[in-house]
């Protein structure tokens, strides 16, 4: 693992960064869609300065759920050009770019999760890893869904843009379901590559 992984991601996200600060469609809601960035970002500097370095892997898939993101406070995920093509070619009913928002939502934190729990020992039983992988990964999209909750309370007029219903009544839920399907997906399908990549890493 390379001393300078985090400042590479760093690096490589400020173009994307840069372009989806400049002239957003609602500048309240690109600082709450893309405040997890920021955050990441200061809790991945934070870990590397106690001596803490993820995966390649791990930060590969992080710096495309930060373009998630970033794309997403650039046009209110209702209104990202990707989904409105995949709505119009498929005759979806809405833009569904949000659901792949989700999906990353549980992905990449449960491969950050597990990434954490092995390398520090925490579960010796992978059975028991997976669990709770889950269940960590599932608090976190209910707690999201609290953020947008309160988000709505506090300012009615930028809750539609930073919730992006689109009408469905059903979003709340769907958007967790989006987040377990990614949570399931990383502790299957993406195990042994993750596996190796933190062989690579001198803990």
């Amino acid at each position: 693992m390379k001393i300078y992984a985090n400042l590479l991601l760093l690096i490589a996200m400020l173009p994307v960064l840069a372009w989806s600060g400049w002239d957003p469609y609602d500048r309240t809601t690109w600082w709450l869609e893309v405040a997890p960035v920021f955050i990441g970002f200061v809790c991945l500097f934070i870990a590397q300065a106690k001596g803490w370095e993820f995966s390649n892997f791990a930060l590969v898939l992080l710096g495309l759920h930060m373009v998630v993101l970033m794309v997403g406070g650039k046009y209110t995920y209702a209104l990202v050009p990707l989904g409105d093509w995949a709505k119009e070619v498929f005759d979806f009913p809405r833009n569904h770019y949000d659901r792949l928002g989700h999906l990353m939502q549980g992905l990449v934190p449960a491969i950050l999760c597990r990434e954490v729990l092995i390398r520090n020992n925490v579960i010796a039983k992978r059975g028991w890893l997976a669990f709770l992988i889950v269940c960590f990964c599932m608090a976190v999209s209910a707690v999201y869904e609290l953020i947008e909750w309160a988000a709505a309370l506090v300012s009615a007029e930028a809750s539609e843009a930073f919730l992006g219903t689109q009408g469905d009544v059903w979003d709340t839920q769907t958007d967790m379901f989006c987040a377990l399907i990614g949570v399931i997906f990383a502790v299957i399908l993406l195990r042994i590559p993750h596996d190796r990549s933190m062989e690579k890493v001198k803990s």
